[in-house]
């Protein structure tokens, strides 16, 4: 089943798309969601397993809210509380929701560092 993760803007989207494999879609909202907006989303995910993250702050719950309404079997990934949202969330954190959330086989490991 193909699989598409929605976040809030594109910076969390850069992330996301350095840290998965090309062939899960990522989404934005871009920070705000209208019935129209909603609709594209759906149009886009169409039958895809869904994932939701969203940054750990109002807005982010906000519209987490509001998409899980839309997406009621959503599954939701989540960021620390006092990480600058997805984006500023270190790629360690973020591998480790990926892999809570079950997505570990599509996760692109960065290389180890030598020193």
């Amino acid at each position: 089943m193909a699989i598409t993760v929605i976040v809030e803007g594109k910076n969390d989207k850069s992330k996301l798309r350095r840290l998965l494999s090309p062939e899960i879609k990522i989404l934005c909202t871009f920070g705000s969601l209208s019935s129209l907006k909603l609709d594209q989303l759906r149009k886009q995910a169409g039958d895809d397993e869904i994932y939701l993250f969203m940054d750990n702050d109002a807005s982010g719950k906000k519209i987490r809210g509001i998409l899980r309404d839309a997406f009621p079997d959503a599954e939701q990934i989540y960021t620390r509380r006092g990480y600058a949202g997805v984006e500023g969330t270190p790629d360690e954190y973020v591998i480790a929701q990926l892999e809570k959330a079950g997505l570990e086989e599509f996760i692109l490991y960065p290389p180890p560092e030598f020193y």
